[in-house]
């Protein structure tokens, strides 16, 4: 597999040039990947947390998530 390269662009001359990462940066791109990964995980199990909490109160309180959404709009 082909090292990662960026495009580098003189905005003087227009000139562009592709330059492979290096070793540093291709680390600092798979740090930026998986913490982007953490974050996307981490939202999630909030969004599906806050979902169960509605749900708990719904069922608490006998309604039907439709029945929930009805009182709330």
């Amino acid at each position: 597999m082909s090292r990662p390269t960026k495009v580098v662009v003189n905005c003087e001359t227009g000139v562009q040039e592709v330059i492979e990462l290096t070793d540093a940066e291709i680390a600092e791109l798979e740090a930026a990947a998986a913490k982007a990964a953490e974050d996307a995980a981490a939202a999630e199990a909030e969004a599906q947390a806050k979902a169960a909490e509605k749900e708990a109160i719904a069922a608490k309180l006998g309604l039907t998530k439709e029945e929930l959404l009805k009182l709330l709009s």
